[in-house]
Order: C-alpha cells, then sequence, then structure tokens
C-alpha cells in the first residue's frame, strides 16, 4: 500500500497525513490498529481519485484531489470493487468502519459538508467462533511450561510466567507486552492493564500465575535485563521489552505439545480464559470487565463459545441426541 499513498495527489497525501496524526495523537490507538485504518483509507482514496498501476508498474493518478466527490455512492462503489477482489465479508466490514470513521473525522475538521459515511451500510462480518482449550488442556499448557521453568533458565522461567499470566487474566499480547514491573500487585494478587484507547483496568490472577511471577522477577529476569530494559516486566533475549511476535512463538510451542490442542497464539488463550470463566458461572458484565471490552456485546460471542460446546458434549453423550 507504500505505493498507493505515495502515488495520491497532494492534498490527498495531505489528509491521510493528517488524518494519521488525528489516530496516533488523540485517539491513543495502537500502531496495528492505525496502520490498518490508514490502510483502508489509502485505499479509499486511491479508488476516488483513480490511482492504480498501468503496464509499466508505475502509479498513475486521476484527475481530482482532495475530498471532491466523495459521497455515498463513492463509498458503495469502492466496497463492490472490493467485494469483486475476493475481499471476505469480515474485510469488507472492516474497511467500511474505517471509512465511516475518516468521513466523521472529516467533516467534524470541515472538509466535507456533509458525512456521507452515516449512510453507508456494509454487509455484518461473519463471527466465527474461536478455537479454544479444554480446561484439562490449559492445565497441561501450563504444567508443561513449569517442567521447564523447572530448570530455572531465565527464558524458560519467563515463558512460564508470560504464559500463566495470559491465561490466568485474558489480557491481550499487545497488553501483555506492556506491562512494567510495577503494575503488578502482589499484595492484591492484579496487574494494572492499560488496553485500547489508553483504558486502564486493573484485572485479578491467581496463586500459580503469582508464583510464576514471582520467580521470573527474581530469579529469571535479572539474568536478561540490561541498560536498555527499563521498567518492562517481560524481557527479550537482548534485554529489551519482549515483542508480540516473540509471545506468540513461545504460546504456539507450548500448545503445540499438548496432543489433541487447536493451534493457536495469545489470542487463543484469552478465547479460553473467556470461555472457562463462563462455564464456571461467571457473569457477562463481570467478563467484559476483566476483557476490557468496549460493549457487551463482543463478550457475548463467548456465549456462543459455551453452548456450542454444549451441544457437541451432548452429541457425543446422550444416547438419544442422534
Amino acid at each position: 500500500m507504500r505505493w498507493l499513498r505515495a502515488a495520491l495527489p497532494p492534498r490527498a497525501a495531505g489528509l491521510v497525513d493528517d488524518y494519521e496524526r488525528h489516530l496516533m495523537s488523540e485517539r491513543g490507538l495502537s500502531d496495528h490498529t492505525v496502520r490498518a485504518y490508514l490502510g483502508d483509507v489509502v485505499s479509499l482514496l486511491g479508488f476516488l481519485h483513480g490511482v492504480e498501476r498501468d503496464d509499466t508498474d508505475e502509479a498513475r493518478p486521476g484527475g481530482t484531489d482532495g475530498l471532491d466527490g466523495l459521497d455515498v455512492d463513492v463509498l458503495r462503489a469502492w466496497l463492490a470493487d472490493q467485494r469483486g477482489s475476493g475481499r471476505s465479508r469480515t474485510t469488507l466490514a472492516r474497511r467500511a468502519a474505517a471509512a465511516r470513521t475518516f468521513t466523521a473525522w472529516a467533516q467534524r475538521e470541515g472538509l466535507i459538508a456533509a458525512d456521507p459515511g452515516a449512510r453507508l451500510v456494509a454487509p455484518r462480518a461473519h463471527r466465527k467462533l474461536p478455537g479454544v482449550l479444554r480446561p484439562d488442556q490449559a492445565g497441561e499448557v501450563m504444567r508443561a511450561s513449569a517442567a521447564g521453568a523447572a530448570e530455572r533458565d531465565p527464558v524458560g522461567l519467563r515463558d512460564h510466567a508470560l504464559l500463566e499470566l495470559l491465561y490466568a487474566t485474558g489480557i491481550r499480547v499487545a497488553e501483555l507486552c506492556g506491562l512494567d514491573v510495577d503494575d503488578v500487585e502482589f499484595s492484591r494478587r492484579v496487574v494494572r492493564v492499560f488496553g485500547k484507547g489508553s483504558r486502564e483496568r486493573m484485572v485479578p490472577f491467581g496463586q500459580p500465575a503469582e508464583r510464576a511471577l514471582r520467580a521470573w522477577i527474581e530469579g529469571g529476569r535479572p539474568g536478561l535485563a540490561t541498560g536498555s530494559s527499563g521498567a518492562a516486566l517481560f524481557l527479550g533475549v537482548r534485554g529489551r521489552r519482549i515483542d508480540p511476535r516473540t509471545v506468540r512463538k513461545v504460546v504456539h510451542e507450548a500448545v503445540e505439545t499438548v496432543p489433541g490442542a487447536a493451534d493457536m497464539g495469545p489470542h487463543g488463550l484469552r478465547h479460553s480464559a473467556a470461555t472457562h470463566l463462563l462455564e464456571g458461572g461467571a457473569d457477562l458484565r463481570s467478563v467484559q470487565e476483566l476483557l476490557g471490552h468496549a460493549t457487551l456485546a463482543t463478550t457475548q460471542l463467548y456465549t456462543h463459545v459455551t453452548v456450542e460446546r454444549l451441544k457437541a458434549i451432548h452429541d457425543r453423550t446422550h444416547p438419544r441426541a442422534q
């Protein structure tokens, strides 16, 4: 998408730069979310201005500039073009949402007289039921990582601590990577998390996570810490704050040790934690608070997960199920 952004007419390119500053400074979104929003907006503006590649693989701009001509018909045509290119319903729904956010900002800034995104209706994304671990499989993952930590190797202690914390709290991988040592309150067994939009919440964890965290902080972290470590709770092998890619690798490899477990990353542990909380009797509102969901509708997805699991058990075990 870099070539397309570079090929936009000057006014349109300037709008993208302004919008990027708005997303980063005023809305407090993560780098990943900002990139996704910008990619969708650049795609829309490229469609609006007729920017495309010719046979020489060079960008060829159209004849308009800025937001001239942007209306709901253009938005619909852009989405139709995306659908014709094979984009999924989920992608179309995300791009429509990004377009609505952009046009609302443009109207507030006085760049357009009316907001065409307010009239845009996009197909609902299919909400796939996430793969989750069974409670016994989650226990096997933690026991296997505990065995690795028993060697007292700093990386093994770190991996066990982050696995325990991810499953105990259901926090996002970006939230885990952003934790500082002082964010852990052992006296109350809670961790202070800064979620999407810099929203702060306190999430409790249990004794297994406490033991793993203490072992990492006292016996593992000093072995990896360097002058560039700062206050970061979890560190990479070079002493800097751990990155999401490393955490995903740790989770994938840990789950692979359990026969029959679905392949998953940190988000799979988050799904598993939420599902197990609901199956254990937690109410939706409490789970929403723990996970940091902005709306209860997002948390309600997990009720479908638990119902599907109950149906599968019923089909396997009840003599009159078939």
